[in-house]
C-alpha cells in the first residue's frame, strides 16, 4: 500500500509539474520573451561593456573634493546593441538589396519560361488530340480557357486577402519597432541593475528554482545556437558543392543563401531547392533536377538526424527523447516547440527531481 502510494504521488507530481510547465509556456512565455532574450543580450553584452565602464572611469576634484565620474555599463551595453543592431540592418540591406537584383534578373526571364511552358503544353495537347483524334486545337482552347479561369480565381481570391491583411502587414510593423524599443532599453536596465536582481533572487524563498530554470535555459539556449550553426554550416558545404557540380556561376552566394534560409523557422532547404529541381524538369534538365532533388534530401535528413542527436547529447536527452519532445512541442506551441519540447521536458525531470528532494529534506 506504501508503494502505491508513493506511485500515486509521484504521478501526480508529474502531472501537476507537466500542466504548470505547459501553462508557463503557453501563457506567461509569450508576454517575457522580450525580457528573456534581453537578458540573453545582457549576458553576452556585460563583460565588455563593464571592462569600457570601468576604463572610462574619470577622477575630479571639485573644491578639494574627489570625485569620480564613470559611464554606466547599461548606457554601453545600450549602445553596443544599437551599434549591433545598425550593422544588421545595413547587412539586411545590402542582402535584400542584392536579392531584389537577383529577383529582377529571374523575372526577366519569367516571359521565357512561360513560352517554354506553353510550347510544351501545346505540343502535348497535340499530341493527345493526334492519339485520339480530336479535332485540331480542340484541346489547346479548352487548356487556354482553363488557365485563363485559373488566374481570374487568383485574381480574384488574393486581391481581398492582400487588401485585409495590409493593416495586420501595419500592425506587424509597429510591434516590431516597439519590440526593439522595449529590447534595447531591457538591456541597458539589465545589465544597470543587474546586481540586484541577483540579490533579490539569492534572498527569494524560490531561489533553487530560479537557479533550476537560469541554468536549464542557458544550457539549452547554448546547445540550440551551436547545434544550428553546426547544420547551418553543414548545409551550406553541401549546397555550395551541389552547385559547384552544376556549373552554377553563383555557387557561392547561392549555397549562403540556402544555409541561412535553412536556419530561419518557417522556410528550409526546400523553399528555394524543390521549385528549382521542377523548373529544371519543365525544362528536361533531368539530371540537375535530380541532384536539387537529391541535394534537398540530404539537407533534410542531416538535419533531421542531427538535431535530435546533438540537442539531445548537449542538454542531457537520448536522441529519442529529443525527437519526441520536440514533436509534441511543434505539436503544443507550433515552431518554438522544436526548442521548448526539449526545455520543458528538462524542466518537467528537474522540478520533480527538486520536489521530491525537498519532500524528503522536510521528513
Amino acid at each position: 500500500m506504501g508503494k502505491l502510494n508513493k506511485k500515486l504521488k509521484r504521478i501526480l507530481l508529474i502531472m501537476g509539474t507537466t500542466g504548470a510547465v505547459y501553462g508557463i509556456f503557453r501563457y506567461l512565455l509569450p508576454l517575457v520573451v522580450p525580457f528573456l532574450l534581453a537578458w540573453g543580450l545582457a549576458a553576452l553584452l556585460g563583460p565588455s561593456s563593464r571592462w569600457l565602464s570601468g576604463h572610462s572611469r574619470i577622477t575630479l576634484y571639485i573644491r578639494g573634493k574627489q570625485k569620480v565620474l564613470m559611464i554606466p555599463p547599461g548606457i554601453i551595453g545600450g549602445a553596443e546593441l544599437l551599434l549591433l543592431m545598425t550593422v544588421l540592418t545595413i547587412m539586411l540591406y545590402f542582402g535584400g538589396r542584392k536579392l531584389c537584383i537577383e529577383a529582377g534578373m529571374f523575372l526577366e526571364q519569367v516571359p521565357v519560361w512561360i513560352s517554354a511552358t506553353d510550347a510544351w503544353l501545346t505540343g502535348m495537347c497535340h499530341q493527345i488530340e493526334n492519339c485520339f483524334c480530336l479535332p485540331a486545337d480542340c484541346l489547346v482552347l479548352l487548356m487556354r480557357e482553363m488557365l485563363r479561369g485559373l488566374m481570374d480565381s487568383i485574381k480574384h481570391t488574393a486581391m481581398p486577402y492582400l487588401m485585409a491583411n495590409s493593416v495586420t502587414v501595419f500592425q506587424y510593423g509597429v510591434e516590431t519597432a516597439v519590440f526593439s524599443v522595449i529590447l534595447l532599453v531591457s538591456v541597458g536596465l539589465i545589465l544597470q541593475e543587474g546586481e540586484l536582481w541577483k540579490r533579490r533572487c539569492e534572498q527569494s524563498m524560490f531561489h533553487r528554482e530560479y537557479e533550476l530554470i537560469r541554468r536549464r535555459l542557458c544550457l539549452a539556449a547554448n546547445a540550440y545556437l551551436k547545434t544550428q550553426g553546426l547544420i547551418m554550416l553543414l548545409t551550406t558545404l553541401i549546397c555550395m558543392g551541389g552547385l559547384w557540380i552544376l556549373r552554377n556561376p553563383y555557387y557561392l552566394l547561392a549555397g549562403i543563401g540556402i544555409g541561412i534560409l535553412d536556419a530561419l523557422p518557417i522556410f528550409g532547404t526546400g523553399t528555394v531547392l524543390i521549385p528549382w529541381a521542377i523548373l529544371c524538369f519543365f525544362r528536361k534538365s533531368w539530371g540537375a533536377g535530380v541532384l536539387l532533388l537529391a541535394i534537398y534530401l540530404i539537407c533534410y535528413f542531416l538535419r533531421e538526424l542531427l538535431e535530435a542527436k546533438l540537442m539531445g547529447s548537449r542538454v542531457g536527452l537520448t536522441a529519442l527523447e529529443t525527437l519526441i519532445s520536440m514533436y509534441m512541442g511543434l505539436k503544443l506551441f507550433g515552431i518554438p516547440g522544436f526548442l521548448l519540447g526539449p526545455v520543458g521536458l528538462l524542466l518537467i525531470q528537474d522540478l520533480v527531481k527538486s520536489t521530491e528532494e525537498s519532500s524528503e529534506e522536510a521528513l
